[in-house]
Protein backbone atom coordinates (compact mmCIF):
# COMPACT_ATOMS: atom_id res chain seq x y z
CA UNK A 1 0.00 0.00 0.00
CA UNK A 2 1.31 3.45 -0.88
CA UNK A 3 1.56 5.80 2.12
CA UNK A 4 1.88 9.56 2.36
CA UNK A 5 5.40 10.85 2.89
CA UNK A 6 6.25 12.49 6.22
CA UNK A 7 7.71 15.56 4.52
CA UNK A 8 10.77 15.58 6.81
CA UNK A 9 14.48 15.52 5.99
CA UNK A 10 15.18 13.32 9.01
CA UNK A 11 15.35 9.55 8.57
CA UNK A 12 11.85 8.10 8.62
CA UNK A 13 12.61 5.52 11.32
CA UNK A 14 14.00 8.23 13.63
CA UNK A 15 10.93 10.45 13.10
CA UNK A 16 8.58 7.60 13.91
CA UNK A 17 10.46 6.59 17.06
CA UNK A 18 10.48 10.14 18.42
CA UNK A 19 6.87 10.81 17.45
CA UNK A 20 5.50 7.58 18.87
CA UNK A 21 7.42 8.12 22.07
CA UNK A 22 5.45 11.29 22.72
CA UNK A 23 1.98 9.69 22.68
CA UNK A 24 0.30 6.74 24.35
CA UNK A 25 0.80 3.46 22.55
CA UNK A 26 -2.92 2.94 21.93
CA UNK A 27 -3.23 6.33 20.25
CA UNK A 28 -0.23 5.69 18.00
CA UNK A 29 -1.98 2.80 16.29
CA UNK A 30 -5.10 4.93 15.79
CA UNK A 31 -3.12 7.81 14.25
CA UNK A 32 -1.19 5.52 11.93
CA UNK A 33 -4.38 3.88 10.69
CA UNK A 34 -6.47 7.03 10.22
CA UNK A 35 -6.91 7.51 6.49
CA UNK A 36 -7.14 11.02 5.03
CA UNK A 37 -10.47 12.77 4.75
CA UNK A 38 -11.29 13.41 1.10
CA UNK A 39 -13.14 16.42 -0.31
CA UNK A 40 -13.86 16.92 -4.00
CA UNK A 41 -15.20 20.38 -4.88
CA UNK A 42 -16.64 20.21 -8.39
CA UNK A 43 -17.49 23.58 -9.90
CA UNK A 44 -20.09 23.97 -12.63
CA UNK A 45 -18.92 25.68 -15.85
CA UNK A 46 -15.79 27.17 -14.27
CA UNK A 47 -13.34 28.01 -17.05
CA UNK A 48 -9.58 27.50 -17.30
CA UNK A 49 -9.06 31.27 -17.24
CA UNK A 50 -11.52 32.16 -14.46
CA UNK A 51 -9.03 31.99 -11.57
CA UNK A 52 -6.17 34.29 -10.68
CA UNK A 53 -3.81 31.33 -10.23
CA UNK A 54 -4.60 30.40 -13.85
CA UNK A 55 -4.07 33.90 -15.21
CA UNK A 56 -7.31 35.82 -14.55
CA UNK A 57 -6.56 39.51 -13.98
CA UNK A 58 -10.08 40.86 -13.38
CA UNK A 59 -11.19 38.25 -10.82
CA UNK A 60 -9.40 37.61 -7.53
CA UNK A 61 -9.75 34.07 -6.16
CA UNK A 62 -7.58 33.91 -3.01
CA UNK A 63 -9.09 30.73 -1.55
CA UNK A 64 -8.70 28.65 -4.70
CA UNK A 65 -5.22 30.13 -5.10
CA UNK A 66 -4.38 29.11 -1.54
CA UNK A 67 -5.15 25.49 -2.43
CA UNK A 68 -2.86 25.83 -5.45
CA UNK A 69 -0.08 27.36 -3.34
CA UNK A 70 -0.35 24.63 -0.70
CA UNK A 71 -0.65 21.79 -3.21
CA UNK A 72 -0.30 20.91 -6.88
CA UNK A 73 -1.74 22.84 -9.81
CA UNK A 74 -2.43 20.88 -13.00
CA UNK A 75 -2.09 22.63 -16.35
CA UNK A 76 -3.45 19.79 -18.51
CA UNK A 77 -6.40 18.34 -16.57
CA UNK A 78 -9.57 17.43 -18.46
CA UNK A 79 -13.20 16.92 -17.65
CA UNK A 80 -14.45 13.72 -19.32
CA UNK A 81 -16.97 15.72 -21.37
CA UNK A 82 -17.61 19.29 -22.45
CA UNK A 83 -20.97 19.25 -20.60
CA UNK A 84 -21.98 18.42 -17.06
CA UNK A 85 -23.98 15.17 -16.75
CA UNK A 86 -21.46 12.96 -18.58
CA UNK A 87 -18.55 14.52 -16.69
CA UNK A 88 -20.22 13.79 -13.35
CA UNK A 89 -20.99 10.21 -14.32
CA UNK A 90 -17.40 9.62 -15.44
CA UNK A 91 -15.88 11.25 -12.37
CA UNK A 92 -17.88 9.03 -10.00
CA UNK A 93 -17.34 5.82 -12.00
CA UNK A 94 -14.03 6.18 -13.83
CA UNK A 95 -15.89 5.33 -17.06
CA UNK A 96 -16.80 7.57 -19.98
CA UNK A 97 -20.52 8.35 -20.02
CA UNK A 98 -20.86 7.80 -23.79
CA UNK A 99 -20.59 4.08 -22.95
CA UNK A 100 -24.02 4.34 -21.28
CA UNK A 101 -27.38 4.85 -23.00
CA UNK A 102 -26.83 8.63 -22.94
CA UNK A 103 -24.85 9.20 -26.14
CA UNK A 104 -24.82 13.00 -26.19
CA UNK A 105 -26.09 16.10 -24.38
CA UNK A 106 -27.22 15.82 -20.71
CA UNK A 107 -29.91 14.34 -18.45
CA UNK A 108 -33.22 16.17 -18.50
CA UNK A 109 -35.88 16.13 -15.81
CA UNK A 110 -37.93 13.30 -17.27
CA UNK A 111 -34.97 10.92 -17.40
CA UNK A 112 -33.99 8.12 -14.98
CA UNK A 113 -30.80 7.61 -12.99
CA UNK A 114 -27.82 7.29 -15.32
CA UNK A 115 -25.40 5.62 -12.87
CA UNK A 116 -25.81 1.85 -12.67
CA UNK A 117 -26.53 0.86 -9.07
CA UNK A 118 -24.44 -2.32 -9.37
CA UNK A 119 -21.36 -0.43 -10.60
CA UNK A 120 -18.37 0.38 -8.38
CA UNK A 121 -18.34 4.11 -7.72
CA UNK A 122 -16.06 6.48 -5.87
CA UNK A 123 -18.32 6.64 -2.78
CA UNK A 124 -18.73 2.84 -2.76
CA UNK A 125 -14.97 2.39 -2.88
CA UNK A 126 -14.51 4.74 0.06
CA UNK A 127 -17.38 3.27 2.08
CA UNK A 128 -15.56 -0.06 1.85
CA UNK A 129 -12.56 1.69 3.46
CA UNK A 130 -14.70 2.87 6.38
CA UNK A 131 -15.58 6.35 5.14
CA UNK A 132 -18.76 8.31 5.79
CA UNK A 133 -19.81 9.54 2.36
CA UNK A 134 -21.85 12.60 1.52
CA UNK A 135 -22.80 14.75 -1.44
CA UNK A 136 -23.88 18.36 -1.04
CA UNK A 137 -24.79 20.33 -4.16
CA UNK A 138 -25.82 19.70 -7.74
CA UNK A 139 -26.84 16.15 -8.70
CA UNK A 140 -28.01 16.18 -12.34
CA UNK A 141 -27.59 12.43 -12.89
CA UNK A 142 -31.25 11.48 -13.04
CA UNK A 143 -33.68 9.92 -10.56
CA UNK A 144 -35.49 6.59 -10.30
CA UNK A 145 -36.00 3.86 -12.87
CA UNK A 146 -39.03 5.20 -14.71
CA UNK A 147 -39.70 7.78 -17.40
CA UNK A 148 -40.65 10.20 -15.98
CA UNK A 149 -39.84 9.90 -12.27
CA UNK A 150 -42.52 10.90 -9.77
CA UNK A 151 -41.12 13.84 -7.82
CA UNK A 152 -44.00 13.75 -5.34
CA UNK A 153 -42.79 10.45 -3.95
CA UNK A 154 -39.54 9.06 -2.61
CA UNK A 155 -36.81 9.58 -5.20
CA UNK A 156 -34.94 6.33 -5.65
CA UNK A 157 -32.62 5.12 -6.91
CA UNK A 158 -30.48 8.21 -6.59
CA UNK A 159 -27.32 9.30 -4.72
CA UNK A 160 -27.90 6.95 -1.76
CA UNK A 161 -28.16 3.92 -4.03
CA UNK A 162 -24.76 4.54 -5.66
CA UNK A 163 -22.80 4.77 -2.41
CA UNK A 164 -23.54 8.04 -0.63
CA UNK A 165 -24.78 8.00 2.98
CA UNK A 166 -26.18 11.53 2.72
CA UNK A 167 -27.44 13.91 0.07
CA UNK A 168 -28.57 17.50 0.30
CA UNK A 169 -28.72 19.54 -2.82
CA UNK A 170 -30.20 20.57 -6.12
CA UNK A 171 -31.89 17.76 -8.08
CA UNK A 172 -30.76 18.99 -11.47
CA UNK A 173 -29.04 22.18 -12.58
CA UNK A 174 -29.09 25.82 -11.47
CA UNK A 175 -31.42 26.56 -14.40
CA UNK A 176 -33.96 23.81 -13.63
CA UNK A 177 -37.59 24.33 -14.50
CA UNK A 178 -39.43 26.36 -11.86
CA UNK A 179 -41.15 23.32 -10.35
CA UNK A 180 -37.77 21.77 -9.55
CA UNK A 181 -35.86 24.82 -8.38
CA UNK A 182 -35.75 23.34 -4.90
CA UNK A 183 -33.67 21.16 -2.61
CA UNK A 184 -33.70 17.43 -2.05
CA UNK A 185 -32.66 15.84 1.23
CA UNK A 186 -31.72 12.20 0.73
CA UNK A 187 -34.81 10.96 -1.18
CA UNK A 188 -37.43 13.69 -0.64
CA UNK A 189 -37.96 17.21 -1.93
CA UNK A 190 -37.45 19.55 1.01
CA UNK A 191 -40.70 21.13 2.20
CA UNK A 192 -43.01 18.98 0.07
CA UNK A 193 -45.83 17.50 2.13
CA UNK A 194 -46.95 13.90 1.58
CA UNK A 195 -50.25 14.96 0.02
CA UNK A 196 -48.87 17.92 -1.94
CA UNK A 197 -48.19 18.09 -5.68
CA UNK A 198 -44.90 19.60 -6.87
CA UNK A 199 -46.65 20.51 -10.12
CA UNK A 200 -49.03 22.80 -8.23
CA UNK A 201 -47.79 26.35 -8.80
CA UNK A 202 -48.51 27.47 -5.24
CA UNK A 203 -46.63 24.47 -3.84
CA UNK A 204 -43.46 24.76 -5.89
CA UNK A 205 -43.33 28.53 -5.38
CA UNK A 206 -43.59 28.06 -1.60
CA UNK A 207 -40.73 25.56 -1.37
CA UNK A 208 -38.49 26.94 -4.12
CA UNK A 209 -34.91 27.81 -3.28
CA UNK A 210 -33.74 31.39 -3.81
CA UNK A 211 -31.18 31.19 -6.60
CA UNK A 212 -29.09 34.01 -5.13
CA UNK A 213 -28.87 32.17 -1.78
CA UNK A 214 -28.01 28.74 -3.19
CA UNK A 215 -24.24 28.92 -2.75
CA UNK A 216 -24.67 30.10 0.84
CA UNK A 217 -27.22 27.39 1.66
CA UNK A 218 -25.10 24.61 0.16
CA UNK A 219 -21.90 25.81 1.82
CA UNK A 220 -23.64 25.71 5.20
CA UNK A 221 -24.69 22.10 4.56
CA UNK A 222 -21.19 21.14 3.38
CA UNK A 223 -19.60 22.63 6.49
CA UNK A 224 -22.25 20.92 8.63
CA UNK A 225 -21.31 17.57 7.08
CA UNK A 226 -17.65 18.15 7.93
CA UNK A 227 -18.50 19.03 11.55
CA UNK A 228 -20.80 16.02 11.88
CA UNK A 229 -18.11 13.60 10.73
CA UNK A 230 -15.00 15.29 12.07
CA UNK A 231 -14.14 12.21 14.13
CA UNK A 232 -14.57 9.75 11.24
CA UNK A 233 -12.80 9.50 7.92
CA UNK A 234 -15.21 11.16 5.51
CA UNK A 235 -15.64 11.74 1.79
CA UNK A 236 -17.48 14.91 0.82
CA UNK A 237 -18.42 15.48 -2.81
CA UNK A 238 -19.36 19.15 -3.15
CA UNK A 239 -20.58 19.86 -6.71
CA UNK A 240 -21.47 23.55 -6.60
CA UNK A 241 -24.13 25.30 -8.65
CA UNK A 242 -21.69 28.15 -9.36
CA UNK A 243 -21.08 29.29 -11.97
CA UNK A 244 -23.80 27.79 -14.16
CA UNK A 245 -26.32 30.23 -15.60
CA UNK A 246 -28.46 32.01 -14.61
CA UNK A 247 -25.75 34.21 -13.16
CA UNK A 248 -27.10 34.95 -9.67
CA UNK A 249 -24.41 36.06 -7.22
CA UNK A 250 -25.70 37.00 -3.80
CA UNK A 251 -25.75 40.73 -3.17
CA UNK A 252 -22.88 40.39 -0.71
CA UNK A 253 -20.61 39.60 -3.71
CA UNK A 254 -21.88 42.38 -5.94
CA UNK A 255 -19.00 44.38 -7.38
CA UNK A 256 -16.37 42.06 -5.89
CA UNK A 257 -14.73 41.54 -9.30
CA UNK A 258 -13.94 43.63 -12.35
CA UNK A 259 -15.75 41.20 -14.65
CA UNK A 260 -19.36 42.10 -13.96
CA UNK A 261 -21.95 39.71 -12.47
CA UNK A 262 -20.13 36.77 -14.06
CA UNK A 263 -16.93 37.61 -12.22
CA UNK A 264 -18.88 38.16 -8.99
CA UNK A 265 -20.36 34.68 -9.37
CA UNK A 266 -16.82 33.26 -9.64
CA UNK A 267 -15.88 35.20 -6.50
CA UNK A 268 -18.87 33.61 -4.75
CA UNK A 269 -17.58 30.18 -5.79
CA UNK A 270 -14.17 31.08 -4.37
CA UNK A 271 -15.86 32.13 -1.13
CA UNK A 272 -17.46 28.66 -0.96
CA UNK A 273 -14.00 27.10 -1.30
CA UNK A 274 -12.92 29.34 1.55
CA UNK A 275 -15.76 28.11 3.74
CA UNK A 276 -14.46 24.56 3.36
CA UNK A 277 -10.89 25.65 4.11
CA UNK A 278 -12.03 27.55 7.20
CA UNK A 279 -13.94 24.54 8.51
CA UNK A 280 -10.91 22.27 8.07
CA UNK A 281 -8.66 24.79 9.83
CA UNK A 282 -11.10 25.29 12.71
CA UNK A 283 -11.36 21.55 13.32
CA UNK A 284 -7.62 20.88 12.83
CA UNK A 285 -8.41 18.57 9.92
CA UNK A 286 -6.46 20.28 7.15
CA UNK A 287 -3.28 18.26 7.60
CA UNK A 288 -5.15 15.00 7.18
CA UNK A 289 -7.43 15.96 4.30
CA UNK A 290 -7.00 15.40 0.58
CA UNK A 291 -8.73 18.33 -1.14
CA UNK A 292 -9.38 18.47 -4.88
CA UNK A 293 -10.94 21.50 -6.58
CA UNK A 294 -11.81 21.35 -10.27
CA UNK A 295 -14.62 21.96 -12.80
CA UNK A 296 -17.04 19.77 -14.74
CA UNK A 297 -16.26 21.43 -18.09
CA UNK A 298 -15.15 24.72 -19.60
CA UNK A 299 -16.95 28.01 -19.19
CA UNK A 300 -20.01 29.05 -21.14
CA UNK A 301 -19.26 32.17 -23.12
CA UNK A 302 -21.83 34.87 -22.43
CA UNK A 303 -20.49 38.42 -22.85
CA UNK A 304 -23.83 39.98 -21.87
CA UNK A 305 -23.70 38.72 -18.27
CA UNK A 306 -20.03 39.62 -18.03
CA UNK A 307 -20.89 43.32 -18.06
CA UNK A 308 -18.91 43.95 -21.21
CA UNK A 309 -15.60 43.24 -19.47
CA UNK A 310 -12.59 41.90 -21.33
CA UNK A 311 -12.38 38.80 -19.13
CA UNK A 312 -11.99 35.61 -21.18
CA UNK A 313 -13.20 32.69 -19.01
CA UNK A 314 -11.37 30.03 -21.06
CA UNK A 315 -8.15 31.92 -21.79
CA UNK A 316 -5.75 31.08 -23.31
CA UNK A 317 -7.64 28.19 -24.91
CA UNK A 318 -9.87 28.02 -27.97
CA UNK A 319 -13.56 27.27 -27.58
CA UNK A 320 -16.12 27.09 -24.79
CA UNK A 321 -18.32 24.69 -22.88
CA UNK A 322 -20.05 22.14 -25.14
CA UNK A 323 -17.31 22.28 -27.78
CA UNK A 324 -14.58 19.83 -28.74
CA UNK A 325 -11.88 22.52 -28.58
CA UNK A 326 -9.66 22.62 -25.49
CA UNK A 327 -11.76 25.36 -23.92
CA UNK A 328 -14.63 22.89 -23.67
CA UNK A 329 -12.87 20.33 -21.50
CA UNK A 330 -9.44 21.47 -20.28
CA UNK A 331 -10.20 22.67 -16.78
CA UNK A 332 -8.49 24.09 -13.70
CA UNK A 333 -7.59 21.47 -11.11
CA UNK A 334 -5.65 21.80 -7.85
CA UNK A 335 -4.88 19.11 -5.29
CA UNK A 336 -3.84 19.79 -1.69
CA UNK A 337 -2.65 16.82 0.36
CA UNK A 338 -0.27 17.91 3.15
CA UNK A 339 2.70 15.59 3.61
CA UNK A 340 1.99 13.84 0.32
CA UNK A 341 1.66 16.45 -2.42
CA UNK A 342 4.40 19.09 -2.44
CA UNK A 343 3.22 22.63 -1.81
CA UNK A 344 3.59 24.98 -4.74
CA UNK A 345 4.12 22.19 -7.26
CA UNK A 346 2.87 22.24 -10.85
CA UNK A 347 2.19 19.25 -13.09
CA UNK A 348 1.90 19.30 -16.88
CA UNK A 349 0.78 15.66 -16.96
CA UNK A 350 -2.33 15.03 -19.06
CA UNK A 351 -4.99 13.68 -16.70
CA UNK A 352 -8.75 13.14 -16.62
CA UNK A 353 -11.32 13.17 -13.83
CA UNK A 354 -11.82 9.47 -14.59
CA UNK A 355 -8.43 8.99 -12.90
CA UNK A 356 -9.62 9.95 -9.41
CA UNK A 357 -11.24 6.60 -8.59
CA UNK A 358 -8.35 4.34 -9.70
CA UNK A 359 -5.83 6.65 -8.05
CA UNK A 360 -7.56 6.31 -4.68
CA UNK A 361 -7.93 2.57 -5.25
CA UNK A 362 -4.16 2.39 -5.76
CA UNK A 363 -3.54 4.43 -2.62
CA UNK A 364 -5.65 2.03 -0.58
CA UNK A 365 -4.16 -0.97 -2.40
CA UNK A 366 -7.61 -2.08 -3.60
CA UNK A 367 -7.54 -4.16 -6.81
CA UNK A 368 -10.19 -2.96 -9.22
CA UNK A 369 -12.39 -5.50 -11.02
CA UNK A 370 -12.25 -5.38 -14.80
CA UNK A 371 -15.79 -3.98 -14.98
CA UNK A 372 -14.86 -0.88 -12.98
CA UNK A 373 -13.05 2.38 -13.88
CA UNK A 374 -12.58 1.21 -17.45
CA UNK A 375 -11.27 4.63 -18.49
CA UNK A 376 -9.29 5.65 -15.41
CA UNK A 377 -5.53 5.60 -14.76
CA UNK A 378 -3.56 5.75 -11.53
CA UNK A 379 -1.94 9.19 -11.35
CA UNK A 380 -0.30 8.77 -7.94
CA UNK A 381 3.18 8.96 -9.52
CA UNK A 382 2.38 12.48 -10.76
CA UNK A 383 0.94 13.56 -7.41
CA UNK A 384 3.91 12.14 -5.51
CA UNK A 385 6.40 13.47 -8.12
CA UNK A 386 7.97 10.06 -8.41
CA UNK A 387 10.08 9.06 -11.37
CA UNK A 388 7.78 7.58 -13.98
CA UNK A 389 7.48 7.18 -17.71
CA UNK A 390 5.29 9.95 -19.08
CA UNK A 391 2.57 10.04 -20.23
CA UNK A 392 0.73 8.08 -17.56
CA UNK A 393 -2.28 7.81 -19.85
CA UNK A 394 -1.84 6.14 -23.23
CA UNK A 395 -4.47 8.53 -24.57
CA UNK A 396 -7.49 10.53 -23.41
CA UNK A 397 -10.89 10.69 -25.09
CA UNK A 398 -12.76 13.99 -25.29
CA UNK A 399 -16.47 14.32 -26.10
CA UNK A 400 -18.62 17.30 -27.07
CA UNK A 401 -22.28 18.09 -26.48
CA UNK A 402 -23.41 16.75 -29.86
CA UNK A 403 -21.43 13.52 -29.55
CA UNK A 404 -18.26 14.45 -31.42
CA UNK A 405 -15.08 12.63 -30.37
CA UNK A 406 -11.47 13.72 -30.05
CA UNK A 407 -8.44 11.74 -28.92
CA UNK A 408 -5.42 13.21 -27.16
CA UNK A 409 -2.15 11.26 -27.24
CA UNK A 410 0.99 13.03 -26.10
CA UNK A 411 1.23 16.34 -27.94
CA UNK A 412 -1.26 15.25 -30.60
CA UNK A 413 -5.00 15.79 -30.69
CA UNK A 414 -7.21 14.12 -33.30
CA UNK A 415 -10.73 15.49 -33.84
CA UNK A 416 -13.27 13.28 -35.57
CA UNK A 417 -15.48 15.79 -37.40
CA UNK A 418 -15.30 19.15 -39.15
CA UNK A 419 -17.25 21.40 -36.75
CA UNK A 420 -16.70 22.67 -33.20
CA UNK A 421 -18.90 19.89 -31.76
CA UNK A 422 -21.54 22.32 -30.49
CA UNK A 423 -25.25 21.95 -31.19
CA UNK A 424 -26.89 23.83 -34.04
CA UNK A 425 -28.64 27.04 -33.03
CA UNK A 426 -32.15 26.37 -31.79
CA UNK A 427 -31.89 22.57 -31.75
CA UNK A 428 -31.87 21.83 -27.98
CA UNK A 429 -35.42 22.99 -27.35
CA UNK A 430 -36.65 21.19 -30.47
CA UNK A 431 -34.83 18.02 -29.47
CA UNK A 432 -36.21 18.09 -25.94
CA UNK A 433 -39.78 18.53 -27.13
CA UNK A 434 -39.39 15.59 -29.51
CA UNK A 435 -37.88 13.30 -26.88
CA UNK A 436 -40.27 13.60 -23.93
CA UNK A 437 -40.69 9.82 -23.48
CA UNK A 438 -37.05 8.85 -23.91
CA UNK A 439 -34.98 6.83 -23.19
CA UNK A 440 -36.91 3.74 -24.27
CA UNK A 441 -36.43 0.26 -22.83
CA UNK A 442 -35.51 -2.73 -24.94
CA UNK A 443 -38.60 -4.96 -25.01
CA UNK A 444 -36.50 -8.10 -24.51
CA UNK A 445 -33.72 -7.13 -22.10
CA UNK A 446 -35.51 -4.29 -20.29
CA UNK A 447 -32.36 -2.18 -20.54
CA UNK A 448 -32.51 1.42 -21.69
CA UNK A 449 -31.62 1.66 -25.37
CA UNK A 450 -28.96 4.03 -26.75
CA UNK A 451 -30.32 7.54 -26.95
CA UNK A 452 -29.21 10.49 -29.08
CA UNK A 453 -30.74 13.92 -29.08
CA UNK A 454 -31.34 15.14 -32.62
CA UNK A 455 -28.50 17.65 -32.52
CA UNK A 456 -25.66 15.99 -34.43
CA UNK A 457 -24.38 18.12 -37.30
CA UNK A 458 -21.66 15.77 -38.54
CA UNK A 459 -21.70 12.35 -40.15
CA UNK A 460 -20.10 9.80 -37.78
CA UNK A 461 -20.15 7.21 -40.58
CA UNK A 462 -18.06 9.39 -42.91
CA UNK A 463 -15.96 11.53 -40.59
CA UNK A 464 -13.49 14.21 -41.50
CA UNK A 465 -10.38 14.13 -39.33
CA UNK A 466 -8.37 17.07 -38.06
CA UNK A 467 -5.02 16.90 -36.29
CA UNK A 468 -3.33 19.42 -34.01
CA UNK A 469 -0.02 19.54 -32.17
CA UNK A 470 -0.94 21.13 -28.85
CA UNK A 471 2.67 21.64 -27.78
CA UNK A 472 3.27 23.96 -30.71
CA UNK A 473 -0.31 25.13 -31.29
CA UNK A 474 -2.29 25.41 -28.05
CA UNK A 475 -4.95 27.52 -29.79
CA UNK A 476 -5.66 24.71 -32.29
CA UNK A 477 -5.33 26.95 -35.32
CA UNK A 478 -3.37 24.77 -37.76
CA UNK A 479 -4.78 21.46 -38.98
CA UNK A 480 -1.88 19.08 -39.69
CA UNK A 481 -3.91 16.06 -40.85
CA UNK A 482 -2.76 16.33 -44.46
CA UNK A 483 0.89 16.54 -43.40
CA UNK A 484 0.77 13.58 -41.02
CA UNK A 485 -1.54 10.91 -42.47
CA UNK A 486 0.27 8.15 -40.56
CA UNK A 487 -0.38 9.87 -37.23
CA UNK A 488 -4.03 10.34 -38.18
CA UNK A 489 -4.37 6.65 -39.04
CA UNK A 490 -2.64 5.64 -35.79
CA UNK A 491 -4.95 7.74 -33.62
CA UNK A 492 -8.07 6.70 -35.53
CA UNK A 493 -7.21 3.05 -34.88
CA UNK A 494 -6.69 3.77 -31.18
CA UNK A 495 -9.94 5.73 -30.87
CA UNK A 496 -11.86 2.92 -32.55
CA UNK A 497 -10.20 0.38 -30.27
CA UNK A 498 -11.25 2.34 -27.19
CA UNK A 499 -14.83 2.61 -28.41
CA UNK A 500 -15.14 -1.00 -29.51
CA UNK A 501 -13.35 -2.71 -26.61
CA UNK A 502 -15.35 -1.04 -23.83
CA UNK A 503 -12.30 0.40 -22.09
CA UNK A 504 -9.23 2.59 -22.57
CA UNK A 505 -7.38 1.66 -19.38
CA UNK A 506 -5.36 -1.58 -19.37
CA UNK A 507 -6.96 -4.65 -17.82
CA UNK A 508 -5.67 -5.25 -14.30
Amino acid sequence: MMRPSIGSTLPLAFVLVVFLGLIPLGCADEIQQQPPNIILIYADDLGYGDLSSYGASLIDTPHFDRVAQEGMRFTDAHSPSAVCTPSRYATLTGRYAWRTWLKNWVIFERMPLLVETDRLTLPKLLKEQGYKTGIVGKWHLGWGNEVPPNFNEELAPGPLEIGFDYFYGVPFSHNSSLKLQNYVHNRRIVGLGEDEDIYDTAVHERIARRLEDTAIDLSEKAVEFIHTHKDDPFFLFYPTTNIHFPITPNERFSGQSQAGPYGDFVVEFDWAVGEILNALDALNLADNTLLIVTSDNGARENPDVMGGSTHDPNAPLRGTKRQIWEGGHRVPMVVRWPGTVRAGSVSDETISHTDILPTLAAYFDVPLPNDAAEDGFNILPALLEEEYESPLREATVHHSVNGMFALRSGDWKLIEGDTDGDYRAGTPSTAIQARQDYPKRDSITGDFMPFYYDIMDFDPENPVYRLYNLKEDQKETTDLAAEHPDKVAELVRLLNLYRDSGRSAPIN
